[in-house]
């Protein structure tokens, strides 16, 4: 069984990380697990929001497990680890469902990279963020350099990238990347996650979309997925289906 666990509360969903022994380091059966998750997650009309949490209180998450990429030839390192764990967070960052990630401890490498894939975050005073790598002869690898790039800033990820600094929870909320300090993050996490149950899903699903092409998150899918949301319901759509059912040629309404 996978130390990460998809458990449903109602309407909001919970993806909760659940290997204390290794401060929740992500192995390959939790990457696996994260995109069967998800895929599972994008399909449930009944789930309006999802809540990323960790079962111990000391890390949210350590990163990757080195005992589980240092044993790999360095091809394999770089072509399934890391390849295969960024496009794994990238299907986490666009999920149709907001995500909302509850940092109760450390955030460091894989992790914070994992924590920036969700919509918000909120950290407890506590917590710090970190990312490590060069600390042990690697560089991130998760969108580390990417997409942490726009949320925090080139400056700010080169003082944890290149000078190992760590950021605390009073520094992420003044840069906007945690939306609040709770000491219980989990709960804070699910009170947002909640506010969802009064407004549109589709909405929301279609505003995340917009969000996203303007800030370059997959701007080309979300443009066809908008573009696919125009045309779906038009009766030109009806029309040329039906006339390629039928064999014949459309004779397009222009509606």
């Amino acid at each position: 069984m996978s130390a990460l666990h998809l458990i449903r509360h109602g309407t909001t969903a919970e993806l909760r990380l659940d290997n204390p022994a290794k401060l929740n380091a992500f192995t390959v059966d939790m990457l696996s697990a994260l995109e069967a998750h998800c895929a599972e997650l994008e399909r449930d009309a009944d789930i309006l929001a999802v809540v990323i949490t960790a079962e111990d209180s000391k890390a949210f998450c350590a990163g990757a497990d080195i005992v589980a990429w240092s044993e790999l030839e360095p091809w394999d390192f770089a072509r399934h680890w890391v390849r295969d764990g960024h496009r794994i967070f990238d299907r986490l960052a666009r999920l149709s469902k907001p995500t909302v990630a509850a940092l109760g401890g450390h955030a460091f490498g894989g992790g914070l990279e994992f924590a920036a894939a969700a919509d918000i975050r909120v950290m407890a005073p506590g917590a710090t963020l970190a990312l490590p790598e060069a600390g042990v002869g690697i560089v991130p690898g998760w969108s580390g350099t990417q997409r942490l790039i726009r949320l925090l800033g080139e400056p700010l990820v080169k003082e944890m990238a290149l000078f190992g600094r760590r950021v605390s929870a009073d520094r992420a909320l003044a840069t906007g990347f945690i939306a609040a300090i709770a000491d219980d993050p989990r709960a804070e996490a699910f009170e947002i996650a909640g506010r969802l149950s009064g407004t549109s899903p589709r909405a929301v699903e279609v505003a995340k979309y917009m969000i996203h092409a303007a800030a370059g998150e997959d701007r080309g899918a979300m443009i066809e997925t908008l573009g696919a949301g125009m045309i779906g319901p038009s009766a030109d759509r009806t029309e040329g289906v039906a006339a390629f059912r039928a064999k014949r040629k459309p004779s397009f309404p222009g509606a």
